[in-house]
């Protein structure tokens, strides 16, 4: 039988979004005259969609007179691209929305993503200068500058897979991983990924004689592009690198082992197949935690036997002891500071009697790890299933044959 689906209603949204300022709230805002369909406010103003990437919570969207802070505008484009420019027409320009911004040649389509005093602050960040290089915002897109910007980017794909054709016909040792329109279409800046010098001259000969458009060649590396094509990672969020991570550091296995993690490539690389950068997130409080734990070379001392380093869980300050180098033999786990003063008393040429101070049955043997997963530990089980399937049935021949003989059964205890 075939199922429908048409009656199913979608899902409310567990955060509503609430549009328009607070002046907004009886449907008629003087300061915006929108209506309500503004986008002041901290909800509205302070949140943009999370399908933007590099996303900036605007704290300072409800503060008066935000927005006339300063002309300067941060506006996206495609995926992690974002440029800063002036306001100089003073439009009322509120986050997301569309606006054609001065280019060279001609004008792009981009999406406000940032207003008010926090675009300095993003500046300073990125590291741009607040000069007078800064170029400007002509106008509102209008619905021609839209139309035209869909058809750009409506060539793109078609435009990257012939560009990597070109380039592999010229022997290029390049890939070409995206390919961004102008928002006018005049030009398209091509980026591309190499781990040597490329001499692409001839290449944009040839790309601009086919696709008859000015090309920029631009250089990205494996993290960038990464956060260019977007994705999730093994943690299941958004990768670091499409959402809010702009300034790629280096990574080392180094950082792996401070943490005590596999170094297995296979679960140390990201997507990009370079090491995860969020393996430097946590490394500098795993290098403090260290400090605090006793050295793994020293063993400690106790009247009844000598214990050596088996593992550590760094965060928690919990060390755990052996009785044997090479494998879990009468497994231990103490404090870091009981470990501290066992090592003390050890050098003063004092035994405690154990190492915890709380009184544990230690078994005497080895613990096998293997025999916990043994194949047969299933099969008594099932012999005593079979013995009471077999002692029914005698009970039950047993009962036909005095019922036959006239004889009245007698009552068996379960």
């Amino acid at each position: 039988m075939k199922e429908d689906y048409t009656d199913i209603q979608p899902l409310p949204s567990p955060l509503p979004i609430e549009r328009g300022c607070g002046a907004c709230a009886g449907g008629d805002c003087s300061t915006c005259g929108q209506a309500g369909t503004c986008l002041r406010g901290l909800t509205a103003g302070g949140w943009s969609r999370i399908e933007r990437q590099l996303n900036v919570f605007d704290y300072r969207s409800d503060i008066p007179n935000n927005l006339d802070a300063t002309d300067l505008v941060e506006v996206q484009f495609k995926n992690t691209r974002k440029g800063y420019y002036r306001n100089d027409n003073r439009l009322p320009l509120f986050k997301g929305d569309m606006v054609a911004v001065e280019s060279s040649p001609g004008h792009d389509i981009g999406t406000v993503t940032l207003t008010g005093s926090l675009v300095t602050l993003a500046m300073s960040k990125a590291g741009v200068k607040n000069d007078a290089d800064i170029k400007r915002i002509y106008r509102k897109a209008r619905p021609a500058d839209l139309e035209k910007y869909e058809e750009a980017k409506s060539r793109e794909q078609s435009t990257m897979i012939g560009a990597r054709q070109i380039a592999k016909e010229l022997e290029l040792q390049m890939k070409i991983g995206d390919v961004e329109y102008q928002g006018d279409g005049l030009k398209a800046i091509f980026y591309y990924i190499s781990d040597q010098r490329v001499d692409f001259r001839k290449l944009i000969r040839v790309l601009a004689d086919r696709f008859h458009i000015r090309v920029e060649m631009r250089q990205i590396g494996a993290r960038q592009e990464a956060g260019r094509i977007g994705g999730f990672g093994p943690c299941g969020r958004e990768l670091c690198c499409a959402t809010w991570k702009k300034n790629f550091s280096s990574v080392s296995t180094s950082a792996a082992r401070l943490q005590d993690l596999s170094t297995n490539p296979n679960k140390l690389a990201g997507q990009c197949a370079k090491l995860k950068c969020c393996l430097n997130f946590e490394a500098d409080q795993y290098l403090e935690a260290q400090k605090r734990l006793p050295s793994r070379e020293i063993a400690l001392e106790t009247a009844e036997a000598t214990y050596y380093y088996f593992k550590a869980d760094i965060l928690s300050g919990q060390v755990s002891y052996s009785t044997d180098k090479r494998f879990a033999a009468n497994i231990v786990t103490i404090p870091a500071q009981r470990a501290l003063d066992i090592i003390r008393l050890n050098k003063e040429g004092e035994y405690p009697e154990s190492l915890s101070t709380e009184t544990i049955a230690v078994p005497n043997h080895p613990v096998d790890l293997v025999e916990q997963e043994s194949l047969t530990r299933f099969d008594k089980q099932r012999k005593r299933k079979k013995n009471r399937k077999s002692s029914r049935s005698e009970d039950g021949g047993e009962r036909r044959q005095r019922s036959g003989r006239g004889e009245r059964p007698t009552a068996v205890k379960s």
